[in-house]
């Protein structure tokens, strides 16, 4: 799993116009002006692609720049356009073009956003003839390709996030179903970016533990709750070890109605995790002060087959809705 690169600053130029050609005929009997016109500058295109670690590219490669457009030349020859750069880049991924304050956004594999327009070849001498003027030596100078800078943010439209506080055991249940080969280890914050895993044709999302506070900021809240922004589903998972799990289901749903109440209308399933920790009878007092807040919980273990089985089962019931 290499890290998700889902924010990031670029500068995009799109290329200049070629300008236009001064030119005459050499032919006796044909004298005149025969300066062709520059070639357009070539266009930048975002287009979307499901690859979600597409913006990888923009890591260490800041500025981009279309190819420029060639002068023109003598004998009527217009200069070639110059190429246009397409760019592919994750669905879900919002272009904000700061140099203008406008924000577009791509949803759909194939979409194309034109980012940035190609300057104009300029015209020969051959387009300033007229009756009056018939060796014209004007021509006329290629316009600049238009030049941005742009952040490209990445909000994922996963199938199904994984929520919870720190340390939950959504790793490992993610790696579990998809051998997404997460880090997993027992400290808080094991995960700094979300990890994703492909279930059949579910995106499954781990969004990192989220702390109290995240919606103002702390640990590093914010930037993944705006992942879960567009999570069609959302997996809750609570520590069996939690000494008290139903202040802990509070707090995150806390967390989520602070930054976007939207969000706490979301389809839900909750997970008592790490159940194989505890004997059943604590297992089913846990799951018994969940009811007790009207919650109904499921206890898995990810080395408890039955308790994978049935989160499975859940799994394939979305897939079905899905189509």
């Amino acid at each position: 799993m290499s890290m998700l690169i889902d924010d990031v600053k670029i500068k995009a130029k799109a290329g200049r116009g070629g300008d236009g050609a001064v030119a005459f005929n050499k032919e006796m009997m044909a004298l005149g002006p025969t300066g062709a016109s520059g070639g357009n500058g070539g266009s930048i295109y975002f287009e979307g692609v499901s690859d979600l670690g597409a913006l990888g590219q923009f890591r260490y490669k800041k500025e981009l720049a279309a190819q420029n457009g060639e002068k023109g030349k003598n004998q009527f020859n217009d200069g070639p356009n110059g190429d246009d750069l397409i760019l592919k880049v994750p669905i879900g991924t919002v272009v904000h073009n700061l140099s203008i304050a406008k924000d577009d956004e791509i949803i759909s594999v194939g979409q194309r956003l034109l980012a940035a327009k190609g300057g104009q070849g300029g015209k020969g001498n051959f387009k300033f003839r007229s009756s009056i003027n018939t060796s014209p030596t004007e021509f006329q100078e290629g316009t600049p390709g238009e030049e941005f800078e742009l952040r490209l943010e990445l909000k994922l439209i996963a199938d199904v996030g994984f929520i919870g506080l720190p340390n939950v055991g959504k790793s490992s249940l993610l790696n579990q179903l998809t051998n997404a080969k997460s880090k997993v280890a027992n400290y808080s914050f094991t995960t700094l970016e979300p990890n994703l895993g492909v279930y059949y044709e579910l995106i499954l999302a781990d969004i990192p533990g989220l702390i109290e506070g995240a919606s103002e900021g702390k640990g590093l809240g914010v930037k993944f709750l705006r992942h879960i922004e567009r999570t069609k589903i959302l997996f809750h998972f609570i520590s069996v070890q939690s000494a008290e799990p139903a202040k802990d289901y509070q707090t995150i749903r806390n967390e989520l109605g602070a930054y976007n109440k939207e969000l706490l209308d979301k389809p839900e399933y909750i997970f008592l995790s790490k159940s194989d920790l505890l004997d059943k009878d604590e297992v089913d007092k846990k799951l018994d002060e969940l009811k007790a807040i009207g919650k109904e919980a499921i206890a898995i273990s990810i080395i408890d087959d039955a308790s994978i089985s049935r989160v499975e089962k859940i799994l394939r019931e979305i897939i079905k809705q899905k189509y």
